[in-house]
């Protein structure tokens, strides 16, 4: 059985005081029965990852170099040396406001791993991608062009976010993402056969909430979600680790 996820992307929020946020979460859920991942701006990290267990700590992007001159860069390296064991690559905001091609995001993925780190990968489609009916061929894209080959269920974690879906209150149809779902796994399956597809584990991302965790982790291939602005406060993020651990 595939253990649920709940990760928590903090993208560009918080500060220091933030780490009340964790410690408030691991009070009310300290043994949860999900794998809680909590991905806070790089410099928060270390203050994260310090006592995290058993939560764990993850990068929001890293770069495809281990050192070099790449000002406002981290590599993998330095997450994993910092307590990260999970990073974040190819999410929506980073392919739109910094252009990152499948490619890049390949890269990305296989410089993670490198460092040892579980590598948590985007795909999703905007808005005019699925009223065309593009939606399956977009992901499929992006599914063949950000995966190395070396893709195990130990070291990656897909992540389904449909574009239009982040920050906006909207969300897709149950029917909807279960169609999404069975579609990265059928296509994984076909790429890298039927135990490394059957045991990975995909994530829904895209407006989750307390309210309709539940019913969209109940779904068949959707292994837990990767949560947003309901991660920020653990009010929130709370009752979404109780659905994932259900």
């Amino acid at each position: 059985m595939r253990r649920k996820i709940a990760a928590g992307n903090w993208k560009m929020n918080g500060t220091r005081a933030s780490r009340a946020v964790l410690d408030a979460l691991k009070a009310a859920h300290p043994d949860p029965g999900c794998e809680v991942v909590i991905c806070p701006p790089a410099p928060l990290i270390p203050l994260l990852a310090d006592g995290a267990a058993p939560y764990a700590i993850g990068g929001q992007d890293c770069h495809a170099q281990p050192s070099g001159a790449h000002t406002g860069d981290v590599s993998a390296e330095t997450l994993a040396d910092c307590g990260a064991s999970h990073v974040i690559l190819g999410h929506s905001e980073r392919r739109a406001d910094h252009g990152e091609s499948d490619a890049v995001v390949r890269a990305k993925t296989e410089a993670a791993w490198r460092a040892g780190l579980v590598a948590i990968v985007c795909v999703g489609e905007t808005e005019s991608e699925r009223d065309a009916g593009r939606a399956l061929d977009v992901i499929r894209t992006q599914l063949d062009g950000s995966l190395p080959d070396g893709m195990t269920a130990a070291n990656t974690v897909i992540a389904y976010e449909p574009v239009w879906a982040i920050g906006t209150g909207r969300t897709p149809t149950l029917p909807e993402i279960a169609e999404v779902h069975a579609a990265i796994r059928a296509h994984l399956t076909a790429r890298f056969g039927d135990p490394v597809a059957n045991a990975l584990r995909i994530l829904y991302g895209g407006s989750v909430k307390p309210g309709n965790a539940a019913q969209i982790f109940a779904l068949a291939d959707v292994d837990g979600g990767l949560v947003g602005g309901a991660s920020l406060k653990a009010e929130d993020f709370g009752p979404i680790i109780a659905a994932a651990s259900a």
